[in-house]
């Protein structure tokens, strides 16, 4: 497999949330490495994006949003799950990638379908908050031959609260895949 470069992250936030679909998220700890399929996102677009938690500008929570691309943005909701973005674009631009759900691949235990779930299973947790996505423990990576695959675009889930940007066809999954989280 091919780790994703820098560069990769580095482009427009809907692209980005594109092109993660049907990429593999790996987790090397502990001796065991963690492997699963990207099969749904969803983008936030930045600071203007009311959905987005940039939205409310630079706290402690969001600094590594407004980071450089390519590192790992992870927080908690509910007071029990973690959530996983993707910084994109340049430093400042505060734009993220959701990962939303994920198709099982390797050593791999419960659910994958939403957010939380995906990094129960994974073992992902607040200690990997600002991880660079270059590192050899925790990367995006695709491999040598890549297939075609169908996107569908939805409107994000649980965003009522930013009024237009509620409706906005931001989040993607691939069609027909039986790991998302909902149609």
């Amino acid at each position: 497999m091919l780790k994703l470069s820098r560069s990769f992250y580095d482009r427009d936030t809907v692209d980005v949330a594109h092109d993660l679909l049907g990429k593999y998220l790996i987790h090397r700890s502990h001796g065991i490495e963690r492997i699963g399929k990207i099969v749904e996102v969803e983008a936030y677009l930045g600071p203007h994006d009311l959905a987005a938690h940039s939205a409310k500008g630079l706290t402690p929570r969001t600094k590594i949003m407004f980071g450089p691309p390519g590192h790992a943005y992870i927080y908690m909701i509910y007071g029990m799950y973690f959530c996983m973005n993707v910084v994109t674009e340049q430093e400042g631009h505060a734009s993220a990638v959701l990962l939303r759900a994920i198709e099982p691949i390797q050593n791999l235990e419960g659910k994958t379908q939403g957010p939380g779930l995906l990094c129960r299973a994974m073992r992902i947790d607040k200690n990997l908050n600002g991880c660079d996505l270059e590192s050899d423990t925790f990367f995006i990576a695709q491999t040598e031959e890549s297939s075609a695959i169908d996107i569908i675009a939805r409107p994000r889930i649980g965003v009522d609260y930013a009024g237009k940007w509620a409706k906005k066809l931001l989040r993607f999954y691939i069609k027909n895949n039986s790991y998302i989280s909902r149609k």
